[in-house]
């Protein structure tokens, strides 16, 4: 199987490491070495796999199921068993699929619509208030106080207000402490680590019990006022399992508040973070979108709910934005019984971690799968392709429950922002991928122009 150049005895790849930016470097690695190849660090192997026939292979649920690699497995300490970092047999992880499902239909989206509206409406003044002083505006930042509240007010009718802050919630400071030490502890050199980090782990473990408090305090609270909002806290208190029969435990409703807190706070805020660089460097995108909008809302109409579904243009920058920079960099699979692999025999329990960035940068995509194009995603063009050659959400039954509600709210918070503003990036701004766990733009300001 391909390796990195330079191996060497005991030590393996260890110069191949880069403990900022692995993804990255992986997908250096996949253009050197092709659709799969094999990284060892010590004792640790790993192999990696982004060529379209073999990630086909991977996605087979008869031979391929969900496997918990190193940073999920470190994320555990955050989220425990919750939907995210349930190990395949855990009872909890299909308990709490069955009980959050209905929290993800249509008609629980139809009910979270007014109340996203209503975050992103506090977005946008924010934003005209930076552009009638010709300020730049720092996106993550912004995308991040953003799904922060809209996941608080629609998971748990719970207003964390902010944009009516000077300073991040403590708990979003402490959520990118905590995803940035798992994810450089999964990818540097322990002994190293156990010399020179104990400042770090101790305010790693800080990080998490404030992680954990906030959450405790959010169900208390909840608890003592006896109201029901019809929220995701409210299936995860008040509702049985259909097949079990059982309820969730305190435990486990903390478990899935930590996991959609982070998970449902991170991943569309990155979306958002990288559509929004996109746009800035493609005013053609924007006005295409904006005759969309106006097309189908009008020029200064309130955004419906149905309304949301009918931008499909705007739902295609979205699409293309997670084709480039997947905010969930890859997925892992681990093999159900003895297979093969691109010809390789790989034994029971071998697993793979399949690079998403590198396979949405197939050759299948066009002769320059870089360039930020949405019509790549125009229903024919769609077609074309293979479906497996896509995957954002993961795979299987194992794929990202709230996809949807990403969605929506992604697609809600581009068209009301592009519908309002022109966007210019700032000069001499390259793209700088941060990877925490997830990939997300670091340092990216735009400045503003209020149409």
């Amino acid at each position: 199987m391909p390796q990195p150049r330079w191996r060497l005895p005991l030590l393996g790849d260890l110069l191949s490491i880069d403990v900022a930016k692995p993804v990255q470097r992986e997908m250096q690695m996949a253009q050197e070495l092709g659709g799969i190849f094999e990284r060892k660090i010590l004792q640790h192997r790993l192999i990696v796999v982004s060529g379209a026939d073999l990630v086909r292979e991977v996605n087979d649920e008869e031979k391929w199921a969900k496997f918990l690699g190193k940073p999920l497995r470190k994320l555990r300490v955050i989220a425990g068993d919750g939907l995210f970092t349930a190990f395949n047999s855990e009872p909890n992880w299909s308990k709490a699929h069955n009980i959050l499902g209905p929290g993800f239909s249509q008609a629980a989206m139809r009910g979270y619509h007014d109340s996203m509206l209503t975050v992103v409406d506090r977005l946008v003044d924010s934003w005209d208030s930076a552009a009638a002083g010709g300020e730049y505006v720092d996106v993550p930042k912004s995308m991040t106080s953003l799904t922060f509240d809209v996941i608080g007010r629609c998971g748990f009718s719970y207003d964390f207000d902010s944009f009516g802050r000077t300073e991040p919630d403590p708990f979003i400071a402490a959520m990118s402490r905590a995803l940035e030490y798992i994810n450089r502890s999964s990818n540097d050199i322990p002994i190293l680590r156990a010399l020179f980090g104990r400042s770090a782990r101790a305010q790693h473990a800080r990080d998490i019990a404030l992680m954990q408090e906030t959450v405790d305090r959010i169900v208390e609270e909840r608890m003592r006022s006896g109201e029901q909002h019809g929220d995701l806290l409210d299936l995860m208190m008040h509702t049985v399992d259909p097949d079990t029969g059982e309820q969730l435990s305190p435990e486990s409703i903390r478990n899935q508040v930590l996991t959609f807190l982070v998970a449902g706070n991170e991943t569309t805020a990155a979306t958002l973070g990288f559509a929004i660089h996109f746009l800035s460097r493609h005013p053609e995108v924007v006005a295409k979108a904006r005759a969309e909008i106006t097309q189908v809302v009008g020029a200064d109409g309130r955004i419906g709910y149905e309304q949301v579904a009918k931008l499909r243009y705007v739902r295609r920058v979205v699409d293309e934005t997670l084709r480039l920079w997947p905010a969930a960099p890859g997925y892992f699979r681990k093999v159900r019984g003895e297979t093969t692999l691109g010809g390789r025999t790989l034994p029971k329990g071998s697993w793979v971690f399949v690079l998403l960035p590198q396979l949405h940068r197939d050759p299948l995509w066009g002769d320059d799968p870089e360039r930020f194009d949405p019509d790549r995603f125009e229903p024919a063009a769609v077609r074309k392709r293979p479906a497996h050659i896509f995957k954002p959400w993961g795979t299987g039954i194992r794929a990202c429950i709230g996809r949807q509600f990403a969605l929506h709210e992604a697609v809600l918070t581009l068209a009301s922002l592009i519908r309002r503003y022109d966007f210019a990036p700032e000069p001499g701004y390259e793209l700088d991928v941060h990877e925490a766990i997830t990939l997300k733009p670091r340092r990216l300001k735009v400045k503003l122009s209020t149409l």
